[in-house]
């Protein structure tokens, strides 16, 4: 078994019980972002199906809260991927936070090779909808992990809510929407589009150059996430949490 296979089966293992760890064995730990990517692939072939990608840590205060210094790349996986109003259980979520983000849906592919700057990017874009993602982490202590650790356990991916499709956006100033998150108890954090390297459209053709730039294709019907445009809002069993921006609408999901 390779290096990257055995750190899979351990990470998917974790993800399976709900297990946390401090670390991966010294033998199979990934050593770089490179080596953090060939596990993340082949935690990929045990989790199953993905339908998307999410980039991580897209602010400077998200990139403090898992300890890491640029944006990281993550799969979607099918399996955890529910509409608009779903119930999620909170009890086993570690880092249990909800993100509202802009998650863009390709209608056409883009293949290694193909032009991709920001605007044959935003071309290849169907729709837009209106997201939140829970994300989790297997390691007690993720903001210590190590990038590659990170990268390896997906970045940090573990449910994500895609609600409708917003209308009007491509005419759209998408950093100066203002987005809220919160919860039916009163606490919502403040944010705005700009909080996703600038500008939502930005995360997006960062994360498709990063996929190009390893040989990965972006599909037609890929579901791509672009980072939390608000502080990460703590959730609690019993909470609905419902995330708006401004006028395009807004999405919710509740914990028990």
């Amino acid at each position: 078994m390779s290096r990257a296979d055995k750190a899979a089966e351990i990470l998917w293992s974790a993800w399976q019980s709900s297990r946390r760890m401090d670390a991966l064995p010294e033998a199979c730990r990934p050593r770089d972002l490179d080596e953090g990517y060939a596990v993340q692939a082949a935690l990929g072939a045990l989790a199953g199906r993905h339908f998307g990608w999410k980039i991580a840590a897209t602010s400077a205060a998200g990139q403090r809260h898992i300890g890491v210094t640029a944006p990281l790349t993550g799969p979607l996986f099918e399996r955890f991927a529910l509409e608009g109003g779903a119930r999620i259980a909170a009890g086993d979520l570690h880092m249990a936070v909800a993100e509202p983000e802009f998650a863009f849906r390709f209608a056409r592919s883009i293949r290694p090779g193909d032009a991709h700057d920001r605007e044959a990017v935003l071309a290849a874009v169907g729709k837009l909808h209106l997201a939140i993602e829970v994300p989790d982490s297997r390691f007690e202590d993720f903001a210590r992990a190590s990038a590659p650790q990170l990268v390896a356990d997906a970045a940090c991916a573990r449910w994500f809510v895609l609600g409708r499709e917003a209308k009007g956006w491509r005419g759209r100033d998408l950093a100066a929407v203002p987005v809220t998150i919160g919860d039916d108890a009163g606490t919502v954090h403040e944010g705005s589009g700009a909080n996703a390297l600038g500008d939502p459209r930005t995360a997006l053709a960062w994360l498709v150059a990063d996929r190009l730039d390893r040989g990965i294709a972006i599909e037609a019907g890929c579901v791509v996430t672009t980072g939390t445009c608000a502080a990460p809002l703590p959730i609690a069993p019993g909470r609905i949490v419902t995330a708006r921006f401004g006028d395009l609408g807004r999405v919710a999901v509740v914990f028990v």
